[in-house]
């Protein structure tokens, strides 16, 4: 007879690999974003900051082009996030956590106009605004 610990830990192995399945490249995410090597322990602090809400994501039953959508955007906006810190001083000194609130709210995410037009920004937006309710509950 398996314990509750034993299902507990299969349940989080499960979740790990459905997470893995989802994003396959996760750990190669901050490596990805950075400008330079220094760059990288910030881009892992907002991975883990990304990785719950992956894992709410796909909890939810999402259609798997709408899990892709908004891993995309996720991946995106990191890499805004490297950029902001890279142009400023005060958003570097700022932990993940803060720095992706800073940039995204309850009506969307940052402008990405040099590289989507408008239909595409208003999908990105849908994702920074699923992420600020999750990171942000009422």
């Amino acid at each position: 007879m398996a314990s509750k610990l034993d299902d507990g830990k299969a349940a989080i192995l499960a979740e790990q690999q459905a997470l893995a399945k989802y994003v396959p490249d996760l750990q190669n995410w901050a490596s990805s974003w950075r400008f330079e090597d220094t760059d990288i322990p910030c881009g892992q602090e907002i991975v883990a900051v990304f990785t719950p809400f992956l894992m709410n994501l796909l909890a939810q039953g999402f259609a798997r082009k709408t899990l892709n959508r908004h891993r995309d955007h996720l991946w995106m906006l990191g890499g805004h996030l490297i950029e902001v810190r890279y142009e400023d001083p005060d958003a570097a000194a700022l932990d993940a956590r803060t720095l992706v609130l800073q940039q995204v709210h309850e009506y969307g995410g940052p402008l990405i106009s040099r590289h989507l037009d408008e239909q595409a920004q208003n999908a990105f937006d849908a994702t920074c605004k699923k992420l600020y309710r999750f990171l942000c509950p009422p």
